[in-house]
C-alpha cells in the first residue's frame, strides 16, 4: 500500500486482460471488487473506517494512491495535490461534522419508482419528507402524459417553496433531441436535475442536453454506467454535466474514485454519488464523506434505496435525513454469513433458498 497508484497501475496493466477491456466492462467491475476488498482489509488491519484512513492521509499520501495515466491533460499530480492541501483549511471541523454524522444529507428514490401507482408515490412522499428527506427523485419516460402528471402531484406534496428539492432519472430511455424535447415539457415541474437522458457514453449528447435545458434551469447528471476516470475526464472537462455521479463499483474501486473526486473538485462539479443498488449505500457513505471532509469540502447530497441492508453485518442507516457516519473498522459492505449460506446457489440442503419449495418456479421455469 505504500505506493497505492503504482499498484493499481500494475493491476489494470496485463496485456491479455487488457483485451477484454480495457479498463471498462465486466474485468473493471472485477478489478473494483479486488481492490475494494484490499482497502476493506487495509482498514480492518488498522481498525479504522475507508473514510477516516483517507481523511487521516497526508495530500501526498491521497495522491500516491492514484494513477494519473490518461488524466494529466485535465489533471495533474501536482494540481491535485495544490487541491487537497487548499481542502486542509477547516478539515478539522469538516471531521468534526463527519464524527457527528452531520456530513452527508441523503435523498430518496424509494417514492419515486415507476411501477407504483400514484397514491403510493404520494403516500411514500409524505412518509420520506416526515423522516426528515429534502431531496426527492422520480423515475420518468414511461410517457409525458404520465410523467407530468405525477410530477404535478409531486408538487403538490412537496411544495416548490419549502426548501423541497425534486430530481428525476430517465435510465437512458432517450435519443439527444428526444430528451431536449421531453424535459422541456418537464421544466415547469423545477427538477434540480434530469439523471442518465441518453446513452452514458455519449459525451457530445450530454453536452449538447445540458446546453438545451440551461436556459430552462435543469441541470444534466449521469455516471452510474460511466466506466472510468477517463470518461469522467471527457464530461468533465467538456462541461457536458452539472452532477457527477460516481459508482463505487464500476470504477476500478477506490482509487479511481479518488482520481474522478479530484477531477470534479477541479471543474466545480457536485458529486452526487450513485447508490441505488444492493451494498452500494453501504459503500459510497465512505465516499461522500471523504468527499466532504477531504477533497470538496462542500456538502451534497447522497442517494438512499432502503431495500436489503438487513443482509449486511453493519449496514448503512438514516437518521434526520443523514447518512450516520460508519465508525466499524472496514468499508460497510461485508454481508452476514448466514445471508451468505441462504442465498448460495445451489447451496445446501435444508439452508439454501435454492433448495427450497419456493425457489421451484425459478429451477423448474421455462428455459428462454
Amino acid at each position: 500500500m505504500a505506493d497505492w497508484g503504482k499498484t493499481w497501475r500494475h493491476l489494470v496493466n496485463d496485456s491479455q486482460l487488457r483485451w477484454i477491456g480495457p479498463e471498462k466492462g465486466v474485468i473493471h467491475l472485477a478489478l473494483g471488487a479486488v481492490v475494494n476488498a484490499l482497502w476493506d482489509l487495509w482498514a480492518k488491519v488498522l481498525g479504522k473506517p475507508v473514510w477516516r484512513l483517507i481523511a487521516e492521509m497526508t495530500p501526498e499520501e491521497v495522491v500516491r494512491c492514484i494513477d494519473f495515466r490518461y488524466i494529466t491533460d485535465a489533471l495533474t499530480p501536482d494540481e491535485a495535490l495544490a487541491l487537497l492541501r487548499e481542502a486542509e483549511t477547516g478539515k478539522a471541523q469538516r471531521l468534526d461534522d463527519a464524527e457527528h454524522s452531520r456530513a452527508v444529507p441523503a435523498y430518496t428514490t424509494s417514492a419515486g419508482w415507476l411501477a407504483y401507482g400514484e397514491d403510493k408515490m404520494a403516500s411514500l412522499l409524505r412518509e420520506t419528507l416526515g423522516q426528515g428527506y429534502r431531496h426527492f427523485k422520480l423515475k420518468v419516460g414511461g410517457g409525458l402524459a404520465r410523467d407530468r402528471r405525477r410530477l404535478a402531484l409531486a408538487r403538490d406534496v412537496l411544495g416548490y417553496d419549502r426548501g423541497n428539492v425534486l430530481m428525476v432519472d430517465a435510465n437512458q430511455v432517450w435519443s439527444v433531441p428526444e430528451a431536449i424535447e421531453y424535459m422541456a415539457q418537464l421544466a415547469e415541474f423545477r427538477p434540480w436535475f434530469v439523471e442518465e437522458p441518453t446513452c452514458p457514453d455519449d459525451v457530445l449528447g450530454h453536452k449538447a442536453i445540458r446546453d438545451a435545458l440551461a436556459p430552462h434551469g435543469v441541470g444534466v447528471a449521469t455516471g452510474e454506467m460511466c466506466q472510468n476516470r477517463v470518461v469522467f475526464k471527457q464530461l468533465l472537462a467538456a462541461g457536458a454535466i452539472d452532477v457527477c455521479q460516481i459508482d463505487a463499483c464500476r470504477m476500478g474501486g477506490v482509487n479511481e474514485v479518488l482520481a474522478v473526486l479530484l477531477l470534479a473538485k477541479k471543474f466545480g462539479v457536485p458529486v452526487v454519488p450513485h447508490s441505488g443498488g444492493v451494498g452500494l449505500p453501504e459503500y459510497t457513505q465512505h465516499l461522500s464523506t471523504v468527499d466532504y471532509v477531504c477533497v470538496s469540502g462542500r456538502r451534497s447530497v447522497l442517494e438512499f434505496v432502503d431495500h436489503l441492508h438487513e443482509h449486511f453485518v453493519h449496514p448503512s442507516r438514516i437518521r434526520d435525513g443523514y447518512y450516520q457516519t460508519p465508525l466499524e473498522p472496514g468499508y460497510s459492505v461485508e454481508m452476514k454469513r448466514e445471508s451468505m449460506d441462504r442465498f448460495t446457489y445451489p447451496g445446501q440442503e435444508g439452508v439454501s433458498w435454492w433448495r427450497s419449495d419456493e425457489a421451484k418456479c425459478i429451477l423448474d421455469g421455462e428455459r428462454v
